[in-house]
């Protein structure tokens, strides 16, 4: 096996995964291993997902704003949300904290974190590399507990997951392969994403939201913007806010000023132990500032991903998290391939 899994290829005129590691110049989403996940062009190939449009791309209506795009690199630490209650009448995008009709420890419980970026990164598995660090709650969207601190590390097109021994659940091992074609997003990545009016309008037009929600069936998407909630129809969402107007650079003064990321939201796992229907990681100090390798990148730089056992957080075996049979909702794990 070489040591990038994939590569990109121009098939047919669309831009296809290819060159599997068992040899296909254009291999299909079907021939792929099951931890390549549909991520609707953000994190891979149009043909990894039974998007909207072939190239997963939306094209902006007459009236909507321009695609705004990341910095080549950047460094931010966040607030996350994990919202349980309340949410169907107060969605995202937040404006900070949940609305005040929502109370902490009631409704939400708020954990912290940071995300470092470099679209520049270059390396043997690919173009890009993107570290998200949550501290003492994991990213809840697994059938999980999330009580514990993790890391997700892209480099290229490998996804890495890591754990810390303070917390480190049992059975979990310190790096376990999350995916072998799962890049950091590109940064023009909103494209994929549709405008979403009403998500927009929520925060009184300060921030252009992106949502859609996923029919987990056939893994097409279905509606445009966060509300009317889907949760209990078994839905699963996706969103992304960037502020309307462009700022300069909190500490590259040289740089062009630019719209903002504001937050990131999500539907998490609905069901306990997670608990969490709706979540929100909301930037606080997002600044272009390059991330420094020896912190982040470097922690499974030296890995051979050949080697690593597969992560099991969409399935987890019982024995691992001490997990008893009870009824299951579906996960992004279980959105189908085209």
């Amino acid at each position: 096996m070489p040591d990038r899994f994939w590569r990109f290829l121009n098939c047919s005129g669309i831009a296809l995964a290819a060159a599997l590691y068992l040899g296909s110049p254009c291999a299909q989403a079907a021939d792929q291993p099951a931890n390549v996940y549909s991520t609707y062009g953000v994190h891979n190939p149009p043909t990894d997902s039974p998007c909207a449009s072939p190239n997963c791309v939306y094209v902006r209506e007459p009236g909507q704003p321009t695609d705004p795009q990341y910095p080549p690199y950047w460094s931010s630490h966040w607030k996350m949300y994990r919202v349980f209650q309340g949410y169907v009448q107060n969605p995202p995008p937040y404006d900070g904290a949940p609305p005040p009709a929502l109370k902490q420890g009631r409704d939400y419980e708020q954990s912290e974190g940071a995300t470092y970026y470099d679209s520049t990164w270059r390396g043997q598995a690919g173009e890009g590399a993107m570290m998200e660090h949550y501290e003492k709650r994991c990213l809840p969207i697994f059938p999980i507990s999330n009580h514990f601190t993790c890391s997700f590390i892209s480099l290229g097109d490998t996804a890495f997951f890591v754990t810390y021994e303070a917390d480190r659940p049992k059975g979990m091992p310190r790096v376990c392969l999350f995916s072998p074609l799962n890049h950091p997003p590109r940064p023009d990545f909103i494209s994929h994403l549709p405008y979403s009016p009403g998500d927009s309008e929520r925060l009184g037009n300060r921030v252009q939201g992106y949502s859609f929600w996923i029919s987990v069936a056939d893994g097409k998407p279905f509606q445009t913007g966060v509300s009317p909630d889907q949760t209990s129809n078994g839905g699963i969402m996706f969103g992304y806010g960037f502020m309307s107007k462009a700022t300069p650079d909190r500490v590259d003064k040289s740089a062009a000023p630019y719209r903002h990321p504001q937050s990131f939201y999500f539907s998490g796992y609905p069901l306990a132990p997670a608990n969490a229907p709706m979540v929100s990681q909301n930037y606080t100090d997002f600044a272009m500032i390059k991330p420094d390798p020896k912190t982040t990148w470097d922690l499974v730089s030296g890995l051979d991903p050949k080697t690593l056992p597969l992560c099991q957080l969409f399935q987890p075996p019982a024995e691992m998290v001490g997990l008893t049979a009870k009824p299951r909702a579906p996960t992004w794990g279980d959105i189908k391939h085209q």
